[in-house]
């Protein structure tokens, strides 16, 4: 699991216990973390660090909402190591700094209470600049508090000039490696991640989180068969600790990953093992993979009749319910059927108005995104050319100016590539071939990317730029057993070129 070292005030056997836990903690592996919490409590009754620790554990993944039912537990975590009081400053000071992702959540929204510990994190690594853990905390503390509009990448950055050196000095600390890949998340800046995504695995092999991350990396650059790899590690590491959010998480990246190569035998298995597996309510990864997976599996491969069809699966998270509503309106858009993409339309709306309720920006616009590409194919299949053209530059500019979520390795398929096909239908090539050549710039390696882009081409005339598109497609589905029909135009015209 890695070397962590986080000085207490606690006992030597709770000492080891509390770092024991620390390396379980900063793979995200929190059932297990709160147990060695729990199990430091033992063997020191007054460490009082160790309910900070309690309360970090019921956090989860940070970069997502606090579960509900964790929300009360941690407070009465940090209740409880502010009443016992901790035996130096410091631990004072993080369990201080905890305390307001937990003290009257019931009436601060989520977000404004993670840019408060943003804050709360930055004063107490300036407190203690030689206290490598609360510089890390506060690393990635700037990437959870980021904005998703900015495109300078301004909090990122910053955590990872903060994370570099700790990484040089220590290479085995898991939450250094694992966070570097959250800070390079983002296409401009992703490949700088690449030596933290090559090493994360190698200092947790146990960790399933750990064995999963390196994907996220690997998705941004376009290295599928290196995702793979992981994911499939992954898996098979939450399959023996029965973690079912951290299977299907790898599982939904799996999905997509396969797809980029052609390999839809192989995504359609993981699609229907996704379907059968059983979670928790508040388990969100495991609910946004069940409606993830099948939907992207049936709008990557064109079959928009499937789509249209797919169930709709109920959660308490309207963002996981919105991505197959999206799949089923542009299922019915592209098979000719606008009054039932309208349904699904409306219902994204409907969801994205309970999200703006919520007080759940991110999601809110995300699904705002999805209700803005629907309606502008379901202008399209009224005949409303460019009407549709003109309301889906409007939805690819939404999308540019947002960040996807670590629990997605993408859309379903992106909007400017989306609106690439839409301009190609209406034989406006050279602009359908530039909108490819941007989305490929950001999301590279993308099956339907080369295979837009090639056809474009095509169309154009520009016989040198089709052929090394098409030749890029067959060799990255050189293991495809799809029957999708640019594999097909891909072999045609290489022969004949």
């Amino acid at each position: 699991m890695g070397k962590v070292h986080f000085a207490t005030s606690c006992n030597e056997t709770a000492q080891r216990r509390f770092d024991r836990a620390m390396r379980y903690q900063h793979s995200f592996w929190y059932a297990a973390s709160k147990e060695i919490y729990d199990e430091t409590l033992k063997a020191d009754p007054e460490c009082a660090i160790a309910y900070w620790g309690i309360a970090l554990s019921l956090l989860n993944n940070p970069h997502l909402a606090v579960p509900a039912p964790n929300l009360p537990l941690g407070l009465a975590a940090i209740e409880k190591a502010k009443a016992m009081g901790a035996k130096t400053q410091r631990e004072r000071d993080y369990i201080d700094a905890l305390a307001v992702m937990y003290v009257d959540y019931d009436k601060i929204p989520h977000q404004a209470r993670v840019q408060s510990y943003v804050k709360a994190m930055e004063a107490l690594a300036t407190r203690y600049p030689d206290d490598d853990e609360a510089q890390i905390f506060y690393a990635i503390a700037l990437n959870v508090g980021a904005p998703a509009t900015d495109k300078t990448y301004a909090n990122q950055l910053k955590g990872a000039a903060i994370l570099q050196p700790i990484f040089e000095r220590a290479p085995q600390h898991p939450g250094v490696a694992h966070y570097l890949i959250h800070l390079y998340d983002y296409p401009p800046i992703a490949e700088k991640g690449l030596p933290a995504a090559l090493r994360y695995a190698k200092i947790a092999p146990n960790a399933p989180h750990a064995q999963h991350m390196p994907s996220h990396i690997f998705t941004r650059v376009g290295y599928w068969r290196d995702s793979i790899g992981a994911n499939a590690a992954s898996v098979d590491a939450a399959k023996t600790s029965k973690e079912a959010g951290d299977q299907m998480h790898g599982e939904d990246y799996l999905v997509y990953a396969y797809l980029q190569l052609g390999q839809d035998k192989e995504a359609r298995d993981i699609v229907e093992n996704v379907k059968a597996m059983k979670f928790g309510p508040d388990a969100f990864a495991a609910a946004f993979a069940r409606a993830a997976s099948p939907a992207r599996y049936v709008v990557e491969r064109g079959d928009w009749a499937a789509a249209a069809n797919l169930d709709v699966e109920q959660s308490k998270f309207p963002h996981a319910v919105a991505v197959t509503h999206f799949a089923r309106a542009l299922g019915a858009a592209h098979s000719g059927n606008p009054a039932a993409a309208k349904a699904d339309a409306a219902k994204l709306a409907e969801l994205r108005d309970a999200l703006r309720n919520a007080k759940n920006d991110y999601w809110a616009a995300q699904v705002d995104v999805q209700e803005q590409v629907a309606s502008a194919w379901i202008l399209y299949a009224e005949g409303k050319h460019d009407e549709a053209l003109k309301a889906m530059t409007v939805a690819v500019a939404a999308e540019d100016k947002t960040e996807k979520s670590p629990v997605t390795p993408g859309p379903l398929a992106p909007a400017r590539e989306l609106y690439g096909f839409m301009l190609l239908d209406r034989g406006m090539a050279k602009e359908a071939l530039a909108a490819f050549e941007i989305t490929m710039a950001k999301e590279p390696n993308r099956f339907n990317g080369y295979a837009g882009a090639a056809k474009a081409a095509e169309v154009v005339g520009d016989k040198a730029k089709a052929k090394e598109a098409y030749g890029k497609l067959l060799a990255q589905a050189v293991d495809a057993n799809s029957d999708r029909p640019a594999l097909a135009d891909a072999r045609k015209f290489v022969a004949g070129n």
